[in-house]
């Protein structure tokens, strides 16, 4: 390797290349990690949707309690979260400032499919989906980001045309000639 130019080395010293401010958030890498979100963008994404939960819920609360509009939003909202399945019971608003980011990730298709027992582990369901084995009511669904709700969770299957599929019915013995075809 050549020797640096003096320019190169002014730049170097400004320069820390293995502390970048942006990925120096543990956190993030834990639960980009636990939860196999493989695009940085996708984590932000979810990250707005959350300050905006908390945003919505905190100047909702500044309202006066008898206030029909805090109660009508409120209650909207609530529903909302207690469907998308980011609730686990309808709690109010104290309830939603709960809500963060890992209980988004934990509605993601591959988090779904390691708990309804399809995949063991949440890099395999990955792999699955983008291979293209895995349907949601009658569509196929290969982005592993896709957000599940609770009445969807009842819908996801395998493909018709799946081997994985094929194999689960040969070993419980569910196997028609007909599904051959």
């Amino acid at each position: 390797m050549r020797e640096l130019k003096n320019h190169e080395k002014k730049l170097l010293r400004k320069v820390d290349l293995l502390h970048w401010k942006s990925t120096d958030n543990i956190h993030e890498t834990q639960v980009m990690r636990r939860y196999h979100i493989t695009k940085r963008d996708d984590y932000v994404k979810y990250n707005k949707i959350i300050g905006m939960i908390h945003k919505v819920s905190e100047r909702l609360s500044i309202l006066p309690l008898d206030d029909t509009f805090r109660r009508e939003i409120s209650d909207q909202m609530i529903n909302k979260m207690t469907e998308m399945g980011f609730l686990g019971t309808k709690k109010g608003l104290p309830g939603c400032k709960n809500i963060n980011v890992a209980s988004v990730c934990r509605r993601r298709l591959a988090v779904v499919m390691v708990r309804l027992k399809m995949s063991e582990t949440v890099k395999q369901a990955v792999k699955l989906i983008e291979q293209g084995h895995v349907r949601v009511g009658p569509h196929c669904v290969t982005d592993p980001a896709f957000l599940i709700t609770r009445k969807m969770e009842d819908h996801v299957t395998w493909m018709d045309q799946s081997k994985i599929r094929k194999k689960v019915l040969m070993y419980n013995d569910k196997l028609d000639d007909y599904d051959l075809l």
